[in-house]
C-alpha cells in the first residue's frame, strides 16, 4: 500500500482529471488546468488562490481603513468567481464521468429525472444539488433550468413528530418497531394475513464470491424456467439488474428489467411476471405493494420463484421482496444467493472466515447452506439496523436544533407576510442594530458603522458620546434611526403620490400598480392597490416597500444558513477524534451561527429600508421635461413641414422651367378669325394689361447643408439626395 501511495504522483502525471470512485468525486489535475487555461492570458484561471494569506498580507500593507476594505472586497470577489468557477467545471465532469443515462438518470418529457437507486423508481420533482443536475441537462442537451433550495426543510424524523396521531399500513414495520417506539413514541400492531401463506423460505445460499454467486443464479433461473415456474430476480440496485440482464442475454433466456428505462411499462411487465417461464428481474423495492397473479398451471407448478442476488443491511427489504410470493394463499419460494465479497459479509465476515474455509477444502463454485448460516447473517442485518437506528435517533437530536432556528425563522415570516406586527419588528430590528454598534467605545467607528446601518450622521458629538453609558447611546441611535424612517416614509408617500393621483385621476388606472424601488444597490417591484394607495395617501405603498425587503432578507439570509448548517453537521463530527461530544459542539457552533444570521439579516433589511427610494423622478419635474420634449417634437415637425415644402418648390421648378409661356399663355395657340363666336373679343382681353393674381408667401426653410443628412429620412447626405440638383 505503502509503495503505491508513494508511486501514485506518477500515475497522475499524465492524465487531466481523477475520479475519486469512493467519495464520488473529481479534482483536476496540473495537467488538466494547464490545458484548460491554454486559451486564457491568466495561468491561474482555474487555480484557487490561498484567500487567507492573501487577507493577511493586505492587513500588513499599511493601508488605510477605506483602503483595505475596498481590497478585501476585491480579494474576496475574485475568489468567490474562481471558486464557481472551479467548483462549475468539477460538476461537469462529475456528470460526464460518473453518471450514466438510463442508470442514474432518464430524459423524460425533455427533462432530466433522477432514478432511485435501491427501486429503479422516477423520482419526481427531485434534484441534484450544488449545480450538477444543471451540469447534467447541459451534457444531455435539454433545457437547463435554474437550480432550486427547499427553505422549509423538515425531516422525516421530525415530520413524525409533528402529529399526535398517525396511521398507516406497512408489511416490513415489524423490524423497526422498536425504532418507532423508541424515538416517535408509535406503535406498531401487526395484522395476520387473510389465508395462511403457503411460500416456502429456503435457507441462504453461501459462495466465496460474486462471480460463483452471478452464475449460481442463472443456473437457478434456468432450474426454475425448466420446471414451469415463473421467476422474479431480486437485486439492490439498478447497476446488479442490469449485469444480471447481460449474463441472461448471453444464455439466450428471454427476460423483463423492471427498470427507469422501462418505467411506463411498469404495470405491464408485473402482469406478465407470474406467467409460465416468464423471467423478471427487479430491485428488492421495485413494484411493491402490487400482487403478482398466479394461473392454476404456475400454481401447481410450485408457484412464483423468488431469487435474491443478495442480503440488503435492512431486513426490511428482504421481506419487501419474499413478499411478492405467497399473497393471497398462494403458493411459492424464495431463496438469497450471498457472496463474501458482499457489502453485509464484508462487514461482519473476517477474512479469517474465508481463510478457514479454504483449510476445510472449500472449493470454487461449492455453497455454503445451512440454518445456522441464514441466522448468523440476519444477526448481521440486526447489527447494521441498531447501528442506522443510532443514526436516526442522533438525527433527531440534531434536528431539533434546526427546528427551533426554523420556528424562529418562520415566525418572523409570517409576521412579514401578515403584516400586522411588522412595525414592530423593524423597531426591533433598528434596536437590536443599535445595541451592537454602542457596544464600540470608538467614536469613528460608531459613526462608520452608523452610516452604514441607518444612512445617517450622528445625533450626538464626541463629547457628548464620552459622557454616554453604552444603554443611553443604543437609545439615542434607535429613536434617531426610528424618526429617519419615520421621515423617510413620509418623503416617500409625498413623491409618490402626485403620481397616483395622475394615474387614477387623469388615467382611471384601476387594480395592482407595480412602481420601482431602490436601495442604490437593487431594484425592487413594489406592487400596491392603486385606488387603496389614492385614498391613503400612499400609506399602503410603505408597508409594502417593508414587506418586500422584510421577506427578501429573511428569504436570502436563511437560504445561507440552511448551508451553513448542513456544512457545520458534517465538520462536526471530527470532534469524537478529540473525545468530545458532536451534538454538543454542533449546539454551540449552531448559536453563533444563529446570532450571526440574525445580525446579518438585521443590519441588511435596516440599511436597505433608510436607503430606500423611489427609483422615479419628480412628478413635476417629469411633467416639465415631457412639455419640454413635446414643445421640442412640435418644432421638429414643423421644420420638417417647411423643409419638405421647399423641396417640392424646388422639384416643380425643375419639372417647370421658365419659358415665353409665362408671359403669353396663349403664345402656343394659333388660331383664325372664324375659328369661334366672339373670338375678337376674348383676343382684345387677352392682348390687353393682365391683371394680377394674389400671391402667398414663401416661407424660407432652415439651410441644409450639403453634407447634412437628407431631411427625407433616407440616411443619404443632402447633396446625394434631394440636393443633388441644386
Amino acid at each position: 500500500m505503502e509503495n503505491n501511495n508513494a508511486l501514485m504522483p506518477e500515475a497522475v502525471e499524465p492524465l487531466f482529471f481523477v475520479i475519486d470512485e469512493k467519495n464520488h468525486s473529481i479534482e483536476l489535475t496540473d495537467k488538466g488546468i494547464d490545458v484548460m487555461t491554454g486559451t486564457t492570458d491568466d495561468p491561474e484561471f482555474f487555480v484557487l488562490p490561498d484567500i487567507t494569506s492573501q487577507l493577511s498580507q493586505v492587513e500588513n500593507e499599511g493601508l488605510n481603513a477605506e483602503e483595505k476594505q475596498e481590497r478585501k472586497d476585491s480579494l474576496l470577489q475574485n475568489y468567490a468567481v474562481k471558486a464557481e468557477r472551479v467548483h462549475t467545471v468539477n460538476q461537469l465532469l462529475k456528470a460526464y464521468t460518473l453518471f450514466e443515462l438510463n442508470v442514474e438518470y432518464v430524459i423524460d418529457d425533455n427533462k432530466i429525472k433522477i432514478v432511485d437507486e435501491q427501486t429503479g423508481r422516477i423520482m419526481e420533482g427531485r434534484r441534484y444539488s450544488d449545480g450538477l443536475h444543471q451540469a447534467i441537462e447541459a451534457k444531455e442537451g435539454v433545457k437547463v433550468e435554474a437550480a432550486t433550495q427547499t427553505f422549509a426543510t423538515v425531516t422525516l424524523q421530525n415530520y413524525f413528530r409533528m402529529y399526535r396521531k398517525l396511521a398507516g399500513m406497512t408489511g416490513t414495520a415489524m423490524t423497526e418497531a422498536g425504532e418507532f417506539y423508541d424515538i416517535y413514541k408509535l406503535e406498531v400492531i401487526e395484522i395476520p394475513t387473510n389465508r395462511p401463506v403457503l411460500r416456502n423460505d429456503m435457507n441462504d445460499r453461501v459462495y466465496r464470491t460474486k462471480k460463483e454467486k452471478y452464475n449460481a443464479v442463472i443456473d437457478e433461473v434456468q432450474k426454475m424456467i425448466d420446471a414451469g415456474r415463473p421467476v422474479l430476480v431480486g437485486t439492490t440496485s439498478v447497476e446488479i439488474s442490469e449485469l444480471l440482464s447481460k449474463m441472461l442475454s448471453l444464455r439466450k433466456i428471454p427476460h423483463q428489467v423492471l427498470n427507469a428505462k422501462l418505467h411506463q411499462k411498469e404495470a405491464d411487465i408485473v402482469a406478465q411476471a407470474g406467467k409460465r417461464g416468464t423471467v423478471t428481474i427487479a430491485t428488492n423495492m421495485a413494484g411493491r405493494g402490487t400482487d403478482i397473479k398466479l394461473t392454476q398451471e404456475v400454481k401447481d407448478a410450485g408457484g412464483l420463484a423468488i431469487i435474491g442476488t443478495e442480503r440488503h443491511e435492512s431486513r426490511r427489504v428482504d421481506r419487501q421482496l419474499r413478499g411478492r410470493a405467497g399473497r393471497q394463499g398462494d403458493p411459492g419460494s424464495s431463496v438469497f444467493f450471498v457472496s463474501f465479497e458482499d457489502t453485509v459479509m464484508r462487514l461482519f465476515a473476517s477474512d479469517r472466515v474465508v481463510k478457514t474455509l479454504d483449510k476445510l477444502g472449500f472449493k470454487e463454485g461449492e455453497m455454503l447452506e445451512a440454518p445456522m448460516v441464514t441466522k448468523s447473517i440476519e444477526n448481521a442485518q440486526k447489527r447494521v439496523e441498531e447501528n442506522n437506528f443510532g443514526i436516526r435517533k442522533r438525527l433527531v437530536e440534531y434536528d431539533d436544533v434546526m427546528n427551533a432556528q426554523r420556528n424562529g425563522i418562520y415566525g418572523r415570516r409570517q409576521n412579514a407576510l401578515k403584516g400586522e406586527r411588522i412595525g414592530t419588528d423593524i423597531a426591533n430590528m433598528i434596536y437590536e442594530v443599535a445595541q451592537d454598534i454602542a457596544q464600540s467605545k470608538d467614536y469613528a467607528e460608531v459613526e462608520e458603522a452608523v452610516v452604514k446601518s441607518f444612512a445617517m450622521q450622528l445625533p450626538f458629538s464626541a463629547e457628548e458620546f464620552a459622557k454616554l453609558d453604552r444603554s443611553s447611546v443604543a437609545d439615542t441611535l434607535a429613536e434617531a434611526a426610528m424618526q429617519a424612517f419615520a421621515r423617510k416614509k413620509e418623503k416617500m408617500a409625498q413623491h409618490a403620490m402626485p403620481w397616483i393621483k395622475h394615474f387614477v385621476e387623469e388615467q382611471g388606472a384601476k387594480g395592482m400598480l407595480q412602481i420601482p424601488m431602490t436601495d442604490g444597490r437593487r431594484m425592487f417591484n413594489i406592487r400596491v392597490d392603486v385606488e387603496e394607495a389614492y385614498n391613503s395617501e400612499c400609506a399602503n405603498l410603505t408597508k409594502s416597500w417593508e414587506k418586500t425587503v422584510l421577506l427578501s432578507s429573511i428569504d436570502k439570509a436563511w437560504q445561507e444558513q440552511l448551508r451553513e448548517m448542513d456544512e457545520l453537521r458534517k465538520s462536526v463530527q471530527n470532534a469524537s477524534y478529540e473525545q468530545k461530544d458532536p451534538l454538543v459542539i454542533y449546539k454551540l457552533e449552531a448559536y453563533e451561527l444563529w446570532k450571526k444570521m440574525l445580525w446579518d439579516m438585521n443590519s441588511k433589511s435596516v440599511a436597505t429600508l433608510l436607503r430606500g427610494k423611489l427609483a422615479v423622478p419628480d412628478f413635476e419635474e417629469a411633467k416639465a421635461q415631457a412639455e419640454a420634449q413635446r414643445a421640442q417634437q412640435e418644432a421638429n415637425a414643423e421644420a420638417q413641414r417647411a423643409q419638405q415644402s421647399y423641396r417640392n418648390m424646388q422639384q416643380i421648378r425643375r419639372d417647370y422651367p421658365q419659358s415665353s409661356t409665362a408671359t403669353n399663355p396663349y403664345a402656343n395657340y394659333s388660331t383664325t378669325r372664324d375659328s369661334y363666336p366672339g373670338e375678337s373679343a376674348q383676343r382684345a382681353a387677352a392682348a390687353g394689361p393682365q391683371r394680377p393674381q394674389p400671391t402667398q408667401p414663401i416661407k424660407a426653410a432652415p439651410k441644409v447643408g450639403r453634407n447634412d443628412p437628407c431631411p427625407c429620412g433616407s440616411g443619404k447626405k443632402f447633396k446625394n439626395c434631394h440636393g443633388k440638383d441644386l
